[in-house]
């Protein structure tokens, strides 16, 4: 029997509609005769995502108790023993409830997946483990409950559930996020302008670095050597002034953290053949930017601007 496939929906904050998309793919396979099984879900009573729910079969919860207080959490054995196609599986960084199978939900849906169960789950961009750090720099919050990183980069599939700082905000003071009595408070500590924004470009930067894995993979697995129009170019402007070699070094570490960017130095000489520019320190850059992969472009034109975008 084969490892399952795991789905991931990503998020930058909680609200911008992580579970109602993975419910909606639920439906959706379910609609194309797909065996499907909620293994666990928390709605959080927002209206929409309940209804959601609707029509899908739904694994019953594991009761525990803690500390005299009554718990619940997905029941693995209950669904390995279903053993469906595919499970929905909430909230990929809960920690389980003490006495229960496992410790972490990614340890109950690795269980899943080797057992050769498809899962789809959801998880926010600041419960990875590496950007720990960062996330209480922003938020001046410390996420307790994590996901190792490399969890998630395993996933088959990592789908971006996006939503503007502004109409998260507007989500919220609806109502259709958190209760009413706590709507005000998260708009003006968690869901500040600044943390959401700058927490959607962390979202952001983490899935463009995934693509980008995904493509150095399939290019190394088909042996397609030449470079493909998929990155940035990177042009940085020559006047023949010493600050060139400054500005290759920066285009070079600019390269280096998007693999596959293109740097092209140029400089622009006047028809007229007029110049400062020491053909010497010149020299110096071209060898300097094709020693660090680029390529160094000598172009005659009045109109710089023209003349770079030629």
């Amino acid at each position: 029997m084969g490892r399952g496939r795991l789905r991931i929906y990503l998020g930058a904050a909680p609200g911008v509609g992580k579970t109602y998309a993975m419910l909606s793919e639920g439906h959706r396979r379910v609609e194309r005769g797909g065996d499907v099984v909620v293994g666990f879900v928390e709605h959080h009573g927002r209206p929409r995502t309940e209804v959601m729910l609707h029509g899908l079969e739904q694994v019953p919860r594991r009761e525990l108790v803690h500390r005299g207080a009554s718990f619940t959490e997905m029941d693995v054995d209950a669904v390995l023993a279903r053993r469906p196609a595919v499970a929905l599986v909430d909230e990929l960084a809960h920690t389980n409830v003490p006495g229960s199978r496992n410790a972490k939900r990614w340890q109950d849906v690795e269980e899943l997946l080797r057992a050769g169960i498809d899962v789809v789950t959801t998880v926010n961009i600041q419960h990875l483990e590496s950007l720990g750090d960062v996330v209480e720099t922003i938020t001046g919050v410390r996420q307790r409950e994590t996901v190792p990183d490399e969890v998630v980069r395993r996933a088959d599939q990592v789908e971006l559930v996006d939503m503007s700082p502004q109409a998260l905000r507007r989500r919220m003071a609806h109502g259709n996020i958190y209760q009413p009595d706590k709507v005000d408070a998260a708009l003006s500590n968690y869901f500040r302008p600044g943390n959401l924004t700058a927490l959607r470009e962390l979202a952001l930067l983490w899935v463009a670095d995934r693509a980008d894995e995904y493509l150095q993979q399939y290019r190394g697995e088909h042996g397609i050597r030449s470079t493909w129009q998929a990155r940035e170019r990177i042009v940085v402007g020559l006047t023949g002034g010493p600050e060139g070699r400054t500005l290759i070094r920066r285009a070079s570490r600019m390269a280096a953290k998007s693999s596959g960017s293109e740097i092209l130095a140029v400089y622009i000489a006047r028809s007229d053949g007029l110049t400062s520019a020491s053909p010497k320190e010149l020299a110096v850059q071209r060898t300097l930017v094709e020693d660090l992969g680029g390529t160094f472009h000598h172009v005659i034109g009045d109109n710089v601007p023209e003349a770079l975008l030629a």
